[in-house]
């Protein structure tokens, strides 16, 4: 039978481990949890951006971003759930750093670094890069740049948070073994 723990490197050695080998010791059953959360923390929020939005954010903005023009709400889902996926396994290295690492072991720092995640992809994709992209690809309700509509911003921090807790949690029931 396969290893799904992966290779573990001590505390004594993590300083010193570089990242490749910190990604590395990372057990496949930890990127797998965290996918999985990616996926399942998309759900609301991807039903928020369905039925909270007036305007086709999944249906058409997701597909416009990707060439696939639309309206397509088959296409946004799968984009979206896509993201979210990727989003997660970039948490899981992200959090492979010193300074990252031992927090996103325990459930306490699993839960501040989901408020984070949330806040920061709520930032850097909802305030920054989707303006940007939409406006690139002519969607048609492009928001300004930058997109600090309130309390649409407030509320795509708590979809983002709700996103984040899935993945931070599962990660951190499973990497702190």
């Amino acid at each position: 039978m396969t290893n799904t723990a992966g290779p573990r490197i001590g505390r004594d050695d993590a300083s010193t481990a570089s990242m490749a080998d910190r990604l590395r010791a990372v057990s496949l059953l930890a990127w797998s949890v965290a996918a999985v959360g990616g996926f399942l923390g998309s759900v609301p929020l991807g039903l928020m951006m369905q039925f909270g939005n007036p305007e086709p954010l999944l249906a058409l903005a997701l597909p416009m971003m990707y060439g696939l023009g639309g309206p397509s709400l088959s296409a946004g889902w799968a984009l979206h759930q896509f993201h979210g996926v990727v989003l997660a396994l970039l948490y899981v290295a992200a959090v492979q750093s010193n300074v990252l690492a031992p927090h996103a072991r325990r459930l306490r720092g699993a839960l501040g670094l989901g408020v984070l995640v949330g806040v920061v992809t709520t930032g850097v994709l909802s305030v920054l890069l989707m303006p940007l992209w939409l406006a690139l690809v002519g969607y048609p309700h492009t928001p300004p740049f930058p997109d600090l509509a309130m309390p649409e911003k407030l509320w795509s921090v708590l979809g983002h948070v709700g996103y984040a807790l899935p993945v931070t949690f599962g990660y951190a029931l499973v990497a702190r073994r």
